[in-house]
């Protein structure tokens, strides 16, 4: 029987072949950690008694949610981490002096590649899988048993197979289709399962659509999603490796034979694909951005950012939009880079600008406003459209606040009239 690219990947990793179902310790290639849940994970490790990590150049600890520390409690947290990477000599620790949100950086690092088994302790770590690997979320104690050991225990998931048909009409991008997958799965279909994306549509992808489709596979329950290494995966990593002085490692390619086994197969043809607004109060809330023109809805904030949407492609389209134009005097427009590379790149190109003359307001790289934490926070009965992956009761602030998802050109059209948008009417 064939396999599938994520069975390839542990049969690979674990010396035989391997299938959906089964039970397997796999070496990681890379364990990711952050200000929120790293301190878990050392607290764990050194009340065990462990002094040496299995295998320190695989372990990669990002400040990324509240850096620089918003209050007292963040400072300390961030301690913990920071001091912890000194006392092992941790080389890839990433702090104030060269930030990012973790899922953002990484690649942009070389730091996560095709084949990789990749564990962090946050959910959207399945975003690594845009690259060809296995990437997942897990606990801050399996987060130290990684580091501990250097592998960690697997059931290896069933895939379900998704075929995307046809170009991308103008405006429509990988958050697009991820947002329509998870309004026809749910917020659970895919449970523990691989979203692979497939289809002639992904050659129409950038990386930041393919970064943006995987991130969001966890809000469908998936345990990973994945996209096959490809010419641009390989126009990325020459990129990186390039800006980089190399690669972490070899990349290692895999793809599904074609006779592999999928619990279920979804066809979508992009083609009448529009824009979709993911409405309160689930990312699987999905709407056409037309039904939401329809609904007249006004917004009182605008977020672009995050580690779904918030890539050098996300400020290039809003410039483009906001050129010359100003954003509605009740609308406050926040913009964070997932980098500082994105956030100087976006500079030198004259985005910024374009940006802040139309009346947005430009954040360092972080989490904050993602997760309600700051720099964005909603107030009583505010509404926000956002690029983030998650529009939860009180995801970003008051629990009377309301969260509507969408891509960036969405967002940026609805910060000048202040109302949901359609970016093609503009």
């Amino acid at each position: 029987m064939g396999q599938t690219i994520t069975e390839k990947i542990f049969s690979e990793h674990v010396g035989h072949e391997v299938y959906a179902g089964e039970i397997v310790r796999s070496p990681i290639d890379m364990v990711i950690g952050n200000d929120i849940t790293t301190p878990i994970s050392i607290k764990a490790f050194e009340d065990g008694g462990f002094e040496k990590l299995a295998n320190p150049d695989g372990f990669a600890i990002v400040l990324d949610h509240f850096i620089p520390a918003k209050d007292i409690a963040s400072a300390n947290q961030a301690k913990i981490s920071r001091d912890f990477a000194i006392k092992h000599n941790l080389k890839n620790f990433f702090d104030e002096k060269d930030m990012g949100i973790e899922h953002a950086l990484l690649p942009e690092k070389g730091l996560v590649l095709p084949g990789d088994v990749i564990i962090g302790a946050d959910s959207h770590t399945c975003t690594h899988g845009a690259l060809g690997a296995f990437s997942t979320g897990m606990g801050s104690t399996d987060i130290s048993f990684g580091m501990i050991t250097g592998g960690n225990w697997f059931k290896v998931p069933e895939s379900i197979k998704v075929v995307f048909k046809g170009k991308p009409a103008p405006f429509v991008t990988g958050k697009d289709l991820i947002l329509e997958i998870i309004r026809i799965l749910g917020v659970d279909g895919a449970l523990y399962k691989t979203l692979e994306f497939t289809g002639d549509t992904i050659k129409y992808l950038s990386m930041d659509d393919r970064f943006s489709l995987c991130n969001m596979a966890i809000e469908a329950g998936a345990k990973n999603g994945i996209v096959a290494y490809d010419e641009t995966t390989k126009e990325f990593l020459d990129k990186v490796s390039q800006a980089n002085g190399g690669l972490r490692a070899e990349p290692k390619i895999h793809y599904s034979d074609e006779d592999a086994n999928y619990c279920q197969v979804i066809e979508i043809d992009v083609e009448k694909l529009e824009p979709v607004i993911a409405y309160p109060f689930l990312p699987s809330n999905g709407h056409s951005v037309s039904q939401a023109v329809a609904d007249n809805i006004k917004v009182d904030q605008v977020f672009i950012g995050s580690c779904t949407n918030g890539r050098l492609s996300d400020f290039k389209i809003a410039a483009e939009i906001l050129d010359g134009k100003k954003v509605a005097r009740h609308v406050r427009l926040i913009l964070t880079p997932g980098t500082q590379k994105i956030l100087r790149e976006a500079t030198k190109l004259g985005y910024i600008d374009t940006l802040v003359d139309a009346g947005a307001v430009v954040s360092n790289p972080t989490c904050g406003a993602c997760l309600g934490g700051y720099m964005g926070i909603l107030g009583d009965n505010e509404v926000c459209i956002s690029t983030t992956n998650r529009n939860f009761v009180g995801r970003m602030g008051s629990r009377t606040s309301k969260i509507y998802l969408a891509n960036s050109a969405v967002a940026a059209a609805s910060a000048i009239s202040g109302y949901i948008t359609d970016p093609r009417s503009l």
